[in-house]
């Protein structure tokens, strides 16, 4: 698998995958997610929320004021969210769910299941220090062998 989304301009490093470059597709072929997309226009059936339903909404206009015309259709869509929101906001989890939840959890630490060799390899100054004199020790005794046998 490649990954192909990020661009080849020679200013992206190594990111972790494989890019076999000699299968450089042309500029043309490229993926339109590579390419940049300008936002700046909305699209033709788009409803923009009239300033004065902004201002009920916000509280600074009375309903009535923007119930009328085009607005009372947004009026009572927003009525019906508040009401919806109200409803939700009121709710309450049964107890009998909080203590499924609690019950499922595991009542020990779970145990790491990584192998030695990908787990973190912490190095402190007492296991350094020991390392260090076990090596010199072990130098030591290579050099004596190595002129015992050549005596």
């Amino acid at each position: 698998m490649i990954d192909d989304l990020r661009s080849d301009d020679g200013l992206s490093g190594f990111d972790g995958h494989y890019h076999d470059r000699s299968q450089k597709r042309p500029e043309k072929e490229r993926p339109l997610a590579d390419r940049e997309v300008p936002l700046g226009h909305q699209e033709q059936d788009a409803r923009v929320l009239a300033p004065a339903v902004h201002a009920w909404l916000d509280g600074e206009l009375p309903e009535a004021s923007v119930r009328k015309g085009d607005t009372s259709r947004d009026v009572e869509f927003w009525k019906q969210i508040n009401v919806e929101v109200e409803r939700r906001r009121r709710m309450r989890t049964p107890a009998y769910v909080e203590t499924r939840i609690m019950e499922a959890l595991p009542q020990t630490v779970p145990v790491v299941i990584t192998p030695w060799y990908r787990r973190e390899f912490v190095v402190t100054p007492k296991f350094a220090l020991a390392t260090a004199a076990a090596l010199v020790v072990a130098a030591a005794a290579v050099t004596a062998t190595v002129l015992t046998i050549t005596r």
